[in-house]
């Protein structure tokens, strides 16, 4: 897993009084979702219009409604997260752009990470778009802990590339330095997500080193596992490197947390569709061509500092 992955491996991309300066803090300086209910549904993008550029690429039906239904665990900033009562962050305003090639809003649903590819599946939504990682076994609804066949999967439209970094008290008081140093350790992330199936996966090899397996702790939401972090309950919290980032710069005015090492096995973020949309699918592909070939992409991600994690191309399905 790399972001925010069950079927976020499996099903990826943080999504607390204690933190919730977090969730709403302003702009990021570096390179993030809410209560897990649909209170705070919020509409990010233009109005719709029959004379957007794209609009006719859209299936009949959702052109007629004017609307895009989005599942998004809106607690993860500055990918998405909640200000004012209104989504916020790099999906959101990708969204927004998105939605003036299109013609439609962009409307987003709060939901549990783990659950969104569910929604997804049972037309609650009508695309995911949570810093969700693309990967292989999301495209075939394959469990990635068992390797079980589990669902009918789904498309990703790429449109960012991140990587799970790992974060730390201010100061590294409990001297972490790589995925190694975790065995036989607390660690709290949220599940479902890459960032689990990374840790699962170090837990065994540290068990093979002939060490003790991580103790991990898993929650519903990052803000969650942040919170045992900054309380000293976890020696370090796994999640996207824009997220840990963001995290560090702004928790605390930035003495709370630091990020610790390289990102580990980055990735595209993807759009997810069900199988059985490939018009929507292609769709959101020509407005993501779009948008990275007039600029408007661009300017995005430079107002919150991650051009690093830009594509160049829209690719479907391009996860490993």
């Amino acid at each position: 897993m790399t972001a925010r992955s069950t079927l976020r491996t499996t099903a990826a991309h943080n999504r607390l009084a204690a933190v919730g300066a977090i969730a709403v803090a302003g702009a990021l300086l570096l390179t993030g979702c809410g209560d897990q209910t649909d209170k705070g549904n919020d509409s990010s993008s233009s109005s719709p219009s029959s004379t957007a550029p794209l609009a006719d690429k859209l299936p009949a039906s959702i052109r007629n409604a004017g609307v895009v239904k989005v599942g998004s665990d809106i607690a993860y900033p500055p990918v998405e997260y909640m200000v004012d009562g209104k989504a916020a962050g790099i999906d959101p305003d990708i969204a927004a752009a998105l939605g003036k090639q299109l013609g439609v809003k962009f409307e987003f649903q709060n939901g549990k990470f783990d659950q969104l590819i569910v929604g997804l599946q049972s037309k609650r939504f009508n695309v995911v778009m949570s810093a969700m990682n693309d990967t292989k076994d999301r495209q075939n609804g394959v469990d990635s802990d068992t390797g079980k066949k589990v669902g009918d999967g789904i498309d990703f439209v790429d449109y960012f590339t991140a990587g799970t970094s790992i974060l730390v008290q201010k100061g590294n008081p409990k001297g972490i330095k790589s995925l190694d140093d975790l065995c036989g350790k607390v660690v709290a992330l949220q599940k479902g997500t890459t960032s689990e199936g990374i840790a699962k996966t170090q837990s065994a090899k540290c068990k093979t080193d002939g060490k003790k397996a991580i103790d991990l702790q898993t929650f519903d939401t990052d803000p969650e596992a942040l919170l045992r972090l900054k309380q000293g309950a976890s020696v370090a919290d796994l999640n996207d490197f824009p997220v840990a980032a963001y995290n560090a710069k702004t928790s605390g005015g930035g003495n709370d947390f630091e990020v610790i090492g390289d990102q580990i096995e980055a990735g595209p973020y993807g759009i997810g569709v069900s199988k059985d949309n490939a018009e929507l699918r292609d769709a959101l592909q020509a407005a993501m061509a779009a948008i990275i070939k007039n600029g408007e992409y661009a300017k995005i991600l430079e107002k919150w500092n991650v051009v690093d994690g830009a594509v160049t191309e829209s690719k479907v399905n391009g996860g490993s």
